[in-house]
């Protein structure tokens, strides 16, 4: 039976999830929301801590309290390790379909866990359908969020795709430069954008706080878009 190298393997199984170290996503819900663990439309500092926890325990894949490049090291051999059934250290065509398969039956779980979800925000009134009126204001929310992320989607651009851009974030939060992210330092940096946000200083975040942050970003897209046109000119 064809078998396939260590080294080639772990790079086959890195392929398309490499840049989800720092994908903020929680329940269904993404982006600062994720961290609204009540629902209740207002995220605070410590419901951003605690989310910001669980994070970087999911980064720190040794677990020796620091982000760097053993942790992607060890992300790779875990993946390898799991489509590894037999533990031969190689991995047959046959566990390499059963790799490919269990991750497309992951994908459709929470395809169709989005789909309940979207299908009880739509429904407002509860009846378990959904009128004209349900649809015309989803499809409204959709263009909002598409609009949004794809203003994300420059951002992750600008710094890089992937996991390239993921680790670039990571080094933003690295203060002395030694290329390992420390708790205290992704915790230093977590409570760094938050007050950037907390305009008020509450200790909470708003939604208009959120969208005056949103608004400033776009401002500051449109202002780097004009430098690049006049730089071109």
């Amino acid at each position: 039976m064809k078998k396939i190298t260590l080294g080639l393997a772990a790079v086959v199984l890195t392929v398309g999830g490499a840049g989800a170290a720092l994908a903020d996503h929680h329940a269904g819900k993404r982006g600062p929301m994720a961290a609204d663990a009540n629902n209740d439309g207002i995220i605070t500092l410590a419901e951003t801590k605690a989310h910001a926890s669980e994070r970087f325990t999911r980064m720190d894949a040794n677990g020796d309290g620091a982000i760097n490049r053993e942790d992607r090291e060890a992300k790779r051999a875990q993946r390898f390790a799991a489509a590894d059934t037999n533990g031969d250290g190689e991995l047959s065509a046959a566990e390499m379909s059963a790799a490919r398969e269990a991750r497309e039956a992951k994908r459709e779980e929470r395809r169709a866990k989005r789909q309940a979800m979207r299908m009880e925000r739509l429904d407002t009134d509860g009846n378990g359908a959904l009128s004209e009126a349900e649809l015309k204001a989803g499809q409204e929310k959709r263009a909002e969020a598409r609009s949004e992320r794809r203003g994300k989607r420059g951002e992750m651009r600008r710094g890089g795709r992937g996991g390239k851009g993921a680790m670039r974030m990571l080094r933003r939060a690295d203060a002395n430069g030694d290329k390992s992210v420390s708790r205290a330092e992704f915790d230093a940096a977590v409570e760094k954008r938050f007050a950037k946000v907390d305009t008020d200083g509450s200790g909470t975040i708003t939604a208009e706080e959120r969208e005056a942050a949103k608004a400033a970003m776009k401002e500051r897209r449109g202002k780097r878009g004009e430098r690049r046109g006049n730089r071109g000119a």
